[in-house]
């Protein structure tokens, strides 16, 4: 028997009734079950969702007459993000509310590939390579220090090179802000305008877990 699939879909709180609609229309009659994590639905024929909110409530729960329309109305409200994404062939930093970036920085770094070259060679390229990714860490950092310092920053959203990223946002340039929740990580390739635009938007979208029968 083959395994379970899973898959990730991030919707809006706007469309989020909408998506559990379909959901239960394909599968069956849904059971709701509210979890420290977020809800989660099992159908009939064994295919569960997980939904998580895209932010805490921290004192603005959302409204509604059941489980899926608080989650939906927190997800839509607004919120102010600062997004770092940063891979070894560029990085983006963004001030993000709504679904979409209201101050942006991108640009291209190169950093070196690893060489199966032996010896001194090797150390050479090793020096390089880390003198390259910290002339990343600091350039991606000062440009976030700038755009977040113009807005009023609530959460902090990384992606991207998960050590690049942790390493830009512990930066001591970005000091005043390691005190801020770390919402979920974004899985995003080398960062572009497409995938700015992208990882903003689901940035506030509720993030799906599904989980397909086998």
């Amino acid at each position: 028997m083959p395994a379970p699939e899973s898959r990730v879909a991030f919707v809006s709180g706007a469309r989020l009734p909408g998506w559990v609609a379909r959901f239960a229309a394909s599968h069956g009659t849904v059971g709701v079950e509210e979890l420290d994590g977020g809800l989660q639905l099992s159908a009939p024929d064994g295919a569960v969702a997980l939904l998580q909110p895209p932010w805490p409530p921290d004192g603005r729960p959302g409204r509604g007459s059941d489980a899926v329309e608080r989650l939906a109305s927190l997800a839509a409200q607004s919120r102010m993000l600062g997004l770092v994404l940063v891979r070894r062939g560029g990085y983006s930093v963004a001030a993000v509310r709504d679904g979409a970036a209201v101050a942006a920085k991108s640009g291209t770094r190169h950093i070196q590939s690893r060489t199966a070259a032996g010896g001194s060679s090797q150390q050479r390229f090793a020096r390089r390579r880390a003198n390259q990714a910290d002339a990343l860490v600091e350039a991606v950092a000062e440009h976030a220090e700038r755009i977040f310092a113009e807005q009023r920053i609530e959460y902090l959203v990384p992606g991207g090179d998960r050590t690049l990223a942790e390493q830009v946002l512990g930066a001591p340039v970005l000091k005043r802000y390691a005190a801020l929740t770390r919402l979920p990580f974004l899985d995003v390739p080398d960062p572009r305008a497409a995938v700015l635009k992208q990882a903003a938007a689901d940035a506030c979208s509720v993030r799906i877990l599904v989980t397909d029968p086998a």
